[in-house]
C-alpha cells in the first residue's frame, strides 16, 4: 500500500484546511485509516481514524468538533477537514494503513502498517 499525503499549507488560526490522502496498491488488505501528526520536539500523536467499511471515526479530544474524517471508498481516499485551526495544531501531518482488524487500536501508531510522507500545517497566530 503506497500513501500520498497532500494538502497542508500555512493558515492563520481560525482558518480551515482540507488535508487528503490516496491510497494505492493492495488498498484491499487496508481496514482503516489514520491521520497522526507530530509538532517539532514532540512525538507523534493520534489526530483521527476511519474504518473503510461502515465509516465509524474516531479522534482525538482536541480537535473533536473542530475536525472531520471522512473517505470516498472507490477513490481509495481519505479526507481530514480541519476548521478553526489553532497555532497549536502546527505540525506534520501524516496519514497511515492499518490492516489488522483484531485487536486494532486506532490510536496507536504501532497498529498501522503503512505511512505516507507527512504534509506540514502551519498554523500562524
Amino acid at each position: 500500500v503506497q500513501l500520498q499525503a497532500s494538502g497542508g499549507g500555512l493558515v492563520q488560526a481560525g482558518g480551515s484546511l482540507r488535508l487528503s490522502c490516496a491510497a494505492s496498491g493492495r488498498t484491499f488488505s487496508s481496514i482503516a485509516m489514520g491521520w497522526f501528526r507530530q509538532a517539532p520536539g514532540k512525538e507523534r500523536e493520534f489526530v483521527a481514524a476511519i474504518r473503510w467499511s461502515g465509516g465509524l471515526t474516531y479522534y482525538l479530544d482536541s480537535v473533536k468538533g473542530r475536525s472531520t474524517i471522512s473517505r470516498d471508498n472507490a477513490k481509495n481516499t481519505v479526507y481530514l477537514q480541519m476548521n478553526s485551526l489553532k497555532p497549536e495544531d502546527t505540525a506534520v501531518y501524516y496519514c497511515a494503513a492499518a490492516l489488522r482488524d483484531s485487536s486494532w487500536y486506532p490510536d496507536d501508531p504501532d497498529d498501522y502498517a503503512y505511512w505516507g510522507q507527512g504534509t506540514l500545517v502551519t498554523v500562524s497566530s
